[in-house]
Parts: structure tokens; sequence; C-alpha cells
């Protein structure tokens, strides 16, 4: 059950997923959505049939020990995300694996601080699910202007923000926001019609918003000055 590169995706990455549970599933279906080529190990028999639709590169695996994981041929992968978080004392070893076996980008979901703590210091990127989507979800909660919010990275967040009627009359270049703020804006919407073509004499109207990008403290703090 060797995995073998697409020569003809050589320009892309290569993506391993250990574990199919409702992270690992839907990490796996987004990446396969767009075009990624991946790699995917699971013990459950069903799970692994069921992301075959999705990939040839989906194997039953029931242990991770070394062997076993050179024999799938994941260690050919530009980055491989273990999603097996509860299972703490294989996510140890297996995250050692990875990285002793030189795979240049080992992802691991951690279940706690502690045990997020153990995978750094073995060399993977550690990712808290749970912590993570509440975080984002309490950050939209966090203002009643914002209206949408999309976290693009740790630091780069994009937000939709309704004009106040204090600055409608006024320009882009007037409010300089870029300036004050550190923020871009990099398109504007206007009856419903959103515009990327952001010119600094661009005059506000009642029913404007704004979509800025930087992060998510600058962005509270333009909000909080619309008020």
């Amino acid at each position: 059950m060797k995995f073998r590169k697409n020569t003809t995706q050589d320009q892309d990455k290569m993506y391993g997923i250990i574990g199919l549970g409702r992270f690992g599933k839907a990490l796996a279906l987004q990446l396969a959505e767009s075009g990624k080529e991946i790699l995917v190990l699971d013990a459950d028999e069903d799970s692994v049939r069921e992301i075959r639709e999705y990939t040839e590169n989906a194997f039953i695996v029931k242990n991770l020990d070394k062997k076993t994981l050179l024999e799938t041929g994941i260690q050919d992968c530009d980055v491989v995300v273990l999603c097996i978080g509860e299972r703490i004392d294989t996510s140890i070893l297996a995250t050692l694996t990875l990285t002793s076996m030189g795979v240049p980008h080992v992802i691991a979901k951690a279940s706690s601080a502690d045990h997020g703590e153990i995978l750094e210091k073995l060399g993977a990127e550690v990712v808290y699910p749970e912590r993570d989507m509440a975080l984002r979800l309490a950050r939209r909660f966090d203002s009643s202007r914002i209206l949408n919010y999309v976290e693009l990275s740790e630091n780069i967040d994009i937000s939709k923000i309704p004009i106040p009627q204090k600055f409608v009359g006024k320009t882009i270049l007037d409010l300089d926001i870029r300036r004050k703020f550190g923020l871009n804006i990099i398109a504007i919407e206007h009856d419903g019609e959103i515009s990327t073509d952001v010119l600094p004499d661009h005059v506000f109207k009642d029913d404007n918003a704004i979509f800025v990008i930087g992060s998510y403290d600058k962005i509270r703090q333009l909000e909080e000055s619309f008020n």
C-alpha cells in the first residue's frame, strides 16, 4: 500500500491525514474537494471505505508504528495532520515517529494544554479544534456592529462593518483607516452590491459597509471608533 505522488501535481503539496473522526474527515473532504492530493489512514474500515470515494490513497491501519507508516508512504507527504487528539499516548508516539521520519510539517490535534505542550516539544504544530472554534464564535458575538467575520490566520482577519451615520458624506481619504488603525479596506458594499474598486475619493452613503483586513484587535479598535 505504497503512496505514490502524482507527477502532474508535483507543484502542489501532498497532505497526509491520520484519523477520520469528525475533525479528520472534515479536513480530508475539504482538501479533496479543493483538488489537493491526500493520503488518509484510519483503523476503521467503514471510514476508510467512505473516504475512498475521494482518494485512492486511503488505507486501513491498525497501529501507527514506524514500519507501518513507512509502508503507507506517508513520509513522502509535505504536511501530515494527526487527528487523534483524544488518544493521547498514541498521539504522542505517532508525532514522535512522524518527526523522526523527516516529515517536513507535522500538525497535531491536542486535547489539552499539557498535551499540546508535549506535542510542541516533539516538533509539531499544535491545533485545538474545539477551543479555536469557540474563540471564533466568541469573537463573532463580541461585537454588535461587525456583521461578518472570517479568520484567515492567527493574525489576519476580514470583517464587514457598516458605516455609521456620522461618516456619511465623508471619503475613504477622510477616514484614513490605514494610517489610524493599520487596516486596509478591500471592498465596499452599496445597495447589496460588493465592489473591490476602492478609491480614496469614494464618498460614503447611508447603506455602505466596508470590508477590512487586518488584526482582530485593530478591527475592534475601528469598530469602537464608529460608536
